[in-house]
């Protein structure tokens, strides 16, 4: 287990890392930090302590190609990209047929400058994990509702299946943490939408008082903060279960759980803060719209909180046994 010193020095350093102002500087940051031999040396205990940040700080960084990577059993690298499920999916983005890998997928910031990048793939019943060359992929720029994250969609057809490594147990493992990894990310950014709406709350005066002061508004902040609460906790209780240690293997129902929950959380705090921001919130200058956006993006990544939610009801119902709640 982390001790308590390395726990303050390397959060002080992350709080560093997310002042960069982009991408890359912050993975330099997180380069110079020594990220992933934390991540290596003390498991998933990193997991809240950066992506808690980068949701925080609205920020991209290529940490969960790192992440996701590690999970496989294979060597990451800032040179290294991962290509992650087709949005709102996550089923292996890749499939091969007759020694042909034909891929389709997103891959997050760091895709655009990366040497190479692994794709998760299905072979005859089984998943490989294939490390191609990114000139062997075709990227576009994913615009639409959060074009700061800098995703791309990734495509390739006809590339060489060979020497790729059996993955079928470790592909579940990956989701997992990417999925606890997120829930972390959804929480931060959902802390930032409140201290937003509530910093506008105690400076916008209405009827020559704070509008902060009115019960209908301190109840929106209030119902804001026990979602969040709430979130955190589902997502604490998933990096619980992993246990101490090297390696990053959290259990998929709970991480499952805390993705569903902060997911559609963030969505109830994102609506509540709009209401306390009123038309302010609506304007792009304002950073609770990037927040929203940013909710919107991270719910449709490895699953949104209504697939996974039914699928937990579905294994709910086949297994015909309650999972353990989360410390709500």
């Amino acid at each position: 287990m982390m001790d308590a010193e390395t726990d303050a020095l390397l959060s002080q350093s992350l709080d560093r890392a997310f002042k960069g102002e982009t991408a890359t500087a912050v993975d330099a940051s997180l380069e110079e930090i020594g990220w992933r031999e934390a991540l290596e040396e003390e498991g998933a205990a990193v997991i809240p302590l950066l992506f808690t940040r980068q949701g925080a700080a609205n920020a991209a960084s290529g940490a969960l190609d790192d992440l996701l990577t590690g999970a496989l059993g294979l060597p990451a690298g800032p040179d290294t990209a991962f290509v992650l499920p087709a949005f709102g999916t996550y089923a292996a983005p890749g499939s091969v047929r007759n020694g042909s890998l034909a891929v389709r997928g997103l891959g997050t910031v760091r895709m655009r400058g990366a040497a190479r990048a692994v794709v998760v793939a299905e072979d005859d019943g089984a998943l490989r994990a294939f490390v191609v060359e990114t000139g062997e992929l075709e990227t576009r720029p994913v615009g639409g509702v959060d074009p700061r994250l800098g995703l791309v969609t990734v495509e390739g057809r006809g590339i060489a299946a060979s020497g790729g490594a059996d993955v079928t147990a470790g592909w579940a493992d990956a989701l997992s943490a990417g999925r606890a990894a997120l829930a972390h990310e959804l929480v931060g950014v959902s802390r930032t939408m409140l201290r937003l709406a509530r910093e506008h709350a105690v400076t916008r005066i209405q009827f020559g008082r704070p509008i902060g002061s009115f019960q209908a508004v301190r109840h929106r902040l209030a119902d804001g903060l026990v979602a969040i609460e709430s979130a955190e906790a589902a997502a604490g209780a998933a990096i619980e279960a992993a246990g101490p240690g090297p390696g990053v293997q959290v259990p998929a129902t709970p991480a499952g759980m805390a993705k569903a929950l902060a997911g559609r959380n963030a969505r109830t705090v994102a609506r509540h803060c709009q209401q306390v921001l009123a038309g302010v919130g609506f304007t792009e200058e304002h950073d609770f719209h990037h927040c929203f956006r940013r909710v919107l993006t991270l719910d449709g990544l490895l699953g949104d909180a209504r697939s996974l939610t039914r699928e937990l009801g579905e294994e709910l119902l086949r297994d015909r046994r309650l999972p353990a709640a989360p410390p709500l």
